[in-house]
């Protein structure tokens, strides 16, 4: 079996090769960019983890490092084109550059590697999830520094390795790929179908994590709610117990391990299947928070029909406003595509109706943009790009008063702050988060001076405070 690593061939003799690479072991400097949404930061954290076992110094930087890896998204337009310019940038400014992540897994129009086509000085190219093929990309142009049997992971969280986010919080993948074939996506053709992880190793992954400091834990995967179905929810083992591999199960069990840490467990791409009835009652009972990422996309029957999404508009609703029956308290955020292929004024109209009525309380929207690739390329009513966007800002406008008026619904009452930034001990006030606000996609806390003169704010831990005011998508609170 040949591998997925595309490495660039190098003309000369083994003399020209060895200007390439600096054997001078102390100066085994890697550049690193990570770009694109979580799942690519956990395969950046796994080869980042990698190259620190072995001795690799790594930096943000381009300038001085003796090559960069640029960890790539290929999903829509607008990221592969972040993507692109970020690797001319650090060939510009390094000239070694290799290229992991789902761009490099993305074909030209010709079939040839579009990565490869558009930027043919870089030294290797490889598609997601190829923490082997970027080591052996980086062996081939840049020595080890040391022996990784012999020498510790600075910073690292033991088994669980290093972490992009800050210590206090960490995203736990646990799986890769989907089975969805929605017309509007291209992920399953550069990450495959649904792979589940091990459940003992997963929970082990966790341990580490709340053992290391962690106080939120986010679970996140391409569809949590069918972890374990390619497994056949088979049973696992942790600790010498049998688990069932099924989400139902490793939430309960995530819940069991945050709870003497005082941690948070937040779930992420829940797809609205009904066996999430179950996690509802977790929530209830305090073992993972009452939020859920929920991508349901749109609400109309005939335009999920033509994204082939799992579920109908009807049932999403029914089934939210179930879920609110049995946790009040549940926070639901959501994406949407507004002009979609065929999507007529009525269609959108529905979706905004959905919107105010399931009182979705976080949501962002995407204006179609058509993917290379993506079957719905091939539907007929493809709408004017002015059309798409002036949709997106109606949405927009319609999701934020949702948004705002649940928010101010709040004021007065007392809320738990995970705090997130905290200058001078928080004399001058800080930022944080409530369960209700999962980092960078949701709103804040703006947290005021605390009234107490002996009260401090400490990054990651937790602070009661009253909200006071809002302000657009955030809270203003007071701690005590």
């Amino acid at each position: 079996m040949g591998s997925n690593l595309d490495v660039k061939e190098e003309a000369g003799t083994t003399a020209d090769m060895s200007e390439l690479i600096d054997h001078k072991t102390n100066s085994s400097k890697v550049g690193f960019v990570s770009l694109g949404c979580a799942k690519a930061l956990t395969d950046s954290e796994l080869i980042l983890t990698q190259l620190a076992a072995e001795g690799y110094q790594t930096c943000k930087t381009f300038q001085g490092a003796d090559l960069v890896i640029v960890n790539t998204c290929g999903f829509i337009d607008d990221a592969v084109k972040e993507s692109l310019d970020t690797i001319g940038e650090a060939l510009a400014e390094n000239g070694k550059v290799i290229v992991t992540g789902c761009l490099g897994a993305k074909s030209a129009p010709d079939g040839g590697n579009l990565v490869r086509q558009l930027h043919p000085s870089v030294l290797a190219v490889t598609g997601p999830q190829a923490t082997q093929e970027v080591m052996d990309a980086v062996h081939l142009y840049l020595p080890r520094p040391h022996d990784p049997l012999l020498d510790l992971i600075p910073g690292s969280f033991g088994i669980a390795g290093l972490k992009l986010t800050p210590k206090h919080y960490a995203y736990l993948k646990i799986s890769e790929g989907c089975n969805h074939r929605c017309t509007f996506c291209i992920i399953p053709s550069m990450r495959g179908d649904l792979v589940s992880r091990s459940i003992g190793d997963v929970l082990r992954e966790a341990q580490a994590l709340f053992e290391g400091g962690v106080k939120e834990l986010l679970v996140i995967s391409q569809d949590t709610s069918a972890y374990g179905v390619d497994l056949k929810y088979r049973t696992g083992f942790f600790e010498g117990k049998p688990i069932r591999t099924r989400l139902l199960e490793l939430v309960q069990s995530l819940g069991d391990m945050a709870e003497p840490f005082g941690a948070w467990v937040r779930l992420h791409y829940v797809y609205p299947y009904p066996s999430v009835d179950e996690l509802i009652h977790l929530m209830v009972r305090g073992k993972v928070l009452p939020y859920l990422d929920v991508p349901l996309q749109h609400s109309h029957p005939d335009v999920l029909g033509r994204m082939k999404r799992p579920a109908s508009g009807e049932k999403n609703l029914d089934r939210i406003q179930r879920w609110r029956e049995v946790c009040p308290e549940l926070v639901v955020r959501s994406t949407f595509i507004a002009g979609f292929p065929g999507e007529t004024e009525e269609e959108f109209c529905h979706l905004l109706d959905f919107i105010r009525e399931a009182e979705i309380d976080r949501a962002g929207c995407f204006a179609y943009s058509p993917v290379q690739g993506a079957a719905a390329n091939d539907l007929a009513g493809m709408l004017a790009l002015e059309v798409r966007e002036e949709r997106r800002a109606r949405f927009m406008a319609v999701a934020e008063s949702v948004s705002v008026k649940k928010l101010r619904r709040r004021i007065g009452s007392t809320m738990q702050v995970l705090v997130d930034s905290a200058p001078g001990l928080g004399k001058k006030g800080g930022l944080g988060r409530t369960y209700a606000d999962a980092p960078e996609i949701d709103g804040v806390v703006k947290l005021s001076p605390p009234e107490k003169i002996s009260k401090t704010l400490k990054v990651g831990e937790f602070t009661k405070a009253r909200i006071v005011a809002t302000q657009g998508h955030d809270l203003v609170a007071q701690p005590f």
